[in-house]
């Protein structure tokens, strides 16, 4: 028997466990809501463990000896899962500037804040664990590991980012008056973050080491301009329902296709020292996978207006993405082939259903006991700051 196919059985039960489906002509009015939201962002959450894993164990740069299919679909999915994150970020600040008064004030000690200290916390785990694991450091790059400018944990990146992006938000509506400019601004941001990443080389030492980080980006503001216009975008996508639907999940299929083709034999995002059409490409790269991730969001975002979602084990992974996308990763490095190329796994686990049972039961626990740690870390930073220590 091949277990993968009970896998990806079991995963599609996981997924569409406790939802409920609304009747002929009717809707989910709570599609957006916070705990509609977690929902789907714990399906996101899981996925990118899959996609790590998947680039673990059957990515094609891996030697043939290493390589164990099964995960395939996920290898190449990733910056799509990152944009509903993104998009579910943007959606969510806004809501909250509408709803909460004067959400502004305290911005940083609320949303940033905490990122800031759970980035910190993970280098400072990751930077230990490298160490124990045999990699050899001088004082100098323990330094700049806990720096966070070196990163020790590969996966971290996001946490930088989306703090740079929760400062362009805070920025742009803490100065603006209208929302519809203060929305454009972030757009601005976007760009001139892409534009820049563009001319950065893939490197394996500083932040912006590649186009996983700026490939899905343009949904943060995406999500902040849905959150304006909700009311109309809802409207507009029930007329025609289905078509649009139909169309989405079309749309990810064909374009995903497109995209991979022209990436991977017209333009791509790897170009020689002095190739005057790199950052073009990478731009024309990354702005196609940007309607890839679009269109990915938004069929999910139209699953979510007729499909109820309920699954309790998915909204508690969607309250603790930051921290389970900042562990998984320690132990889809441990049980892989080998942990981050510099020495010998602890166990390798090649079987593939097991290698993900492991690395899930793992980083689930590791995900619990590193919210305690940050949860201790972060009242007693909000006590020194004279601020409630509860944590919402």
């Amino acid at each position: 028997m091949d277990w993968m196919y009970l896998f990806y059985f079991s995963l599609g039960l996981l997924l569409f466990f406790g939802a409920k489906s609304t009747g002929r002509g009717e809707w989910n009015e709570e599609y957006t809501s916070l705990k509609q939201t977690k929902i789907l962002q714990g399906i996101a959450a899981l996925g990118v463990a899959l996609h790590h894993m998947a680039q673990k164990s059957c990515a094609p740069w891996h030697p043939a000896k290493y390589t164990v299919h099964g995960l395939d679909p996920f290898v190449p999915i990733g910056y799509m899962l990152v944009g509903v994150f993104l998009f579910c970020s943007g959606l969510g600040l806004y809501k909250s500037f509408r709803t909460k008064p004067d959400y502004l004030k305290g911005f940083f000690r609320r949303r940033i804040l905490p990122v800031i200290i759970a980035f910190y916390l993970s280098e400072f785990i990751y930077t230990g664990i490298r160490l124990l694991m045999g990699e050899k450091m001088t004082p100098v790059t323990i330094l700049w590991y806990l720096s966070g400018l070196h990163m020790a944990n590969f996966n971290a990146w996001y946490a930088v980012v989306i703090v740079f992006f929760y400062l362009a938000f805070w920025a742009a509506f803490r100065f603006c008056k209208k929302e519809g400019t203060a929305i454009f601004l972030v757009f601005l941001f976007a760009l001139g973050y892409t534009v820049l990443c563009a001319f950065i080389d893939h490197q394996n030492d500083w932040w912006l080491r590649g186009e996983w980080w700026y490939n899905s980006i343009i949904l943060f503001p995406l999500g902040l301009l849905f959150g304006k216009f909700e009311k109309r975008v809802t409207g507009f996508f029930r007329k025609g329902y289905w078509f649009w639907l139909l169309l989405s999940f079309a749309g990810i299929f064909l374009l995903f296709q497109q995209s991979e083709w022209l990436n991977n034999n017209a333009w791509g995002y790897y170009g020689e020292w002095g190739d005057p059409l790199k950052v073009p490409h990478r731009l024309m790269s990354a702005g196609l996978q940007w309607l890839v991730a679009l269109f990915f969001t938004v069929f999910w975002f139209l699953l979510a207006m007729k499909v109820k979602p309920g699954n309790k084990a998915l909204a508690w992974l969607g309250s603790v993405t930051l921290e389970f996308y900042l562990m998984h990763g320690v132990f889809v490095e441990l049980f892989g082939y080998n942990f981050l190329d510099i020495s010998k796994s602890i166990i390798y686990i090649r079987s593939v259903p097991l290698y993900i049972a492991a690395v899930l039961a793992c980083a689930v626990a590791a995900t619990l006991l590193f919210r305690l740690v940050f949860r201790k870390i972060r009242g007693f930073v909000q006590a020194k700051d004279g601020k409630p220590t509860g944590v919402a």
